[in-house]
């Protein structure tokens, strides 16, 4: 180890990227900071980091009023903002991009998440997204939904490189590989050079931890007090040994050969959410080759000053990692209900972001009106 915690989560195998993007990190050199200091390869955003970054609205101010003389509408407005920030994102990380063999210098863009249970609506907004973006290092994100299982597959077939968000349980992360999968069959059968498509899948980490350690609060007992914080942890490194079953035999080879890249798992939502927990947990209980750890700025500090990587943390866990699950349900924790909770909220919270994004950029259209 190097002294340098980011630098040695590197040499693991783990592309670091900042779970953030605003105008004024663009301009202020700021990312571009982050890049050459810290490590970061790649960046994600999602509905409430564009909310919170158009709440500062100076950066904005000139394009908005543009906008407004232009008689734009809201949604024409607050997309053409945000795809603005994706492509000089995508373009500052661009020698990244052509450096890692085109699987880093990745910068994704959400669907909208009133979406989320609307397959085509998906479907043609992703394929949007692309275009206006108009970068071969753009993701576009899709959740991980029901109604988004078959949207993957469809964009992937069209040659589009994907993100995949909003992944809480160990059965809908396999059905998004099987998506995945399916959509490099078919991109394949039409034609398109599946080597140039990329995905990742978005775990989501701590909400997991802050949903279960609710539940074994009400159960108040030593075995139930034991467990908390075990639950997050264990899920992803169980994602982790899916993931490892799921990129191996025929059919995976078969697409190998044709040059098919593997959906790497990315861990999200690795705040830690409960000051109790050491805020580096997971990030650092997190380490295999492959791997993506999408981190607020916060938390990318965090490890820089007192992290420590002690190489893979995720190989060899696995039969712990199922004896945590196997004492949970023995608990009488309902997972299925705690998955089922979580994506719902998930889908909520940036569906209220999105709306409190259009509320304001509506507000500043407005003040041209008048």
């Amino acid at each position: 180890m190097t002294g340098d915690p980011l630098a040695d989560l590197s040499a693991q195998g783990v592309s670091l990227w900042l779970d953030d993007l605003s105008r004024q990190r663009l301009h202020s050199g700021n990312l571009k900071e982050l890049i050459d200091t810290q490590h970061i390869v790649g960046v994600t955003t999602n509905p409430s980091i564009f909310q919170a970054a158009l709440k500062d609205g100076a950066s904005y101010q000139k394009q908005l009023d543009e906008l407004a003389a232009r008689g734009a509408s809201v949604d024409d407005t607050v997309r053409e903002v945000t795809t603005d920030d994706v492509r000089d994102a995508c373009d500052l990380f661009t020698s990244i991009f052509e450096k890692s063999g085109h699987v880093d210098g990745r910068v994704s863009i959400e669907v909208d998440p009133r979406l989320a249970h609307d397959t085509q609506g998906t479907i043609d907004q992703a394929l949007e997204l692309a275009k206006i973006v108009d970068r071969p290092n753009v993701l576009i994100k899709i959740p991980a939904t029901v109604a988004g299982l078959p949207a993957i597959t469809k964009v992937l077939a069209e040659g589009v490189s994907v993100n995949v968000t909003l992944i809480f349980s160990l059965d809908r992360y396999k059905a998004v590989m099987e998506a995945y999968i399916e959509g490099l069959e078919q991109a394949k059968e039409a034609g398109h050079n599946i080597a140039e498509i990329h995905s990742v899948a978005s775990f989501f980490v701590s909400r997991v931890d802050s949903e279960i350690d609710k539940r074994l609060q009400a159960i108040n007992s030593p075995e139930a007090r034991a467990l908390e914080g075990e639950a997050a942890i264990a899920n992803a490194r169980l994602a982790f040994q899916a993931y490892e079953e799921t990129f191996a035999g025929e059919r995976w080879e078969a697409l190998a050969a044709a040059g098919a890249n593997k959906q790497r798992p990315l861990w999200a939502s690795t705040g830690v959410k409960d000051p109790k927990y050491d805020d580096t947990r997971y990030v650092v209980e997190l380490v295999a080759p492959g791997t993506v750890n999408t981190a607020p700025e916060k938390t990318i500090e965090a490890v820089a000053d007192h992290g420590v990587i002690r190489g893979n943390t995720i190989d060899g866990t696995y039969g712990q990692a199922s004896s945590v699950f196997s004492s949970l349900e023995a608990l009488g924790i309902d997972l299925d209900d705690v998955f089922a909770v979580l994506e719902t909220e998930g889908v909520q919270k940036f569906e209220q972001a999105w709306g409190e994004l259009l509320e304001s950029v509506q507000a500043e259209l407005d003040k041209h009106k008048k």
